[in-house]
């Protein structure tokens, strides 16, 4: 589950998962609920694989953020849903998604992740993460 929050000149996102991995995959589908308005949309077509270095868990989160961003920026992906796993090292993942078409109302423009508030906690089992988005 993710919600949008407002921040002055910004958005805030807080995400609160079973895992570390939907931690991920529900952040993503928060960063595209910020890019389009109608997330709803955005279909699955095709498959990105993502590999990432794994740091810590703010870190982690605000790599993986920017990749989507960037992805977005440099190829015109909008990504829809996320399969993740970790190891000790890294993140791989597949990012299902396609590029803005017609039909999807384009948003909020991302311009960065920031470390701003940046925290990932975990709490009996469930993890929490809380940032901001400079939109």
């Amino acid at each position: 589950m993710f919600e949008l929050t407002d921040h002055t000149a910004d958005l805030g996102l807080h995400i609160v998962a079973d895992s570390q991995e939907m931690l991920l995959a529900e952040a993503g589908a928060g960063l595209l609920a910020i890019q389009v308005a109608n997330p709803q949309e955005v279909q699955p077509l095709h498959p990105v694989g993502i590999v990432l270095p794994r740091g810590d868990a703010e870190e982690l989160l605000f790599d993986w953020l920017s990749e989507l961003l960037y992805l977005f920026e440099c190829d015109d992906w909008l990504f829809a849903r996320f399969d993740v796993t970790l190891d000790e090292r890294q993140l791989r993942a597949v990012a299902w998604g396609q590029r803005p078409g017609p039909s999807l109302q384009l948003d909020h423009e991302v311009k960065a992740i920031t470390y701003h508030q940046l925290r990932v906690t975990q709490v009996e089992g469930r993890w929490e993460a809380e940032l901001i988005v400079d939109i």
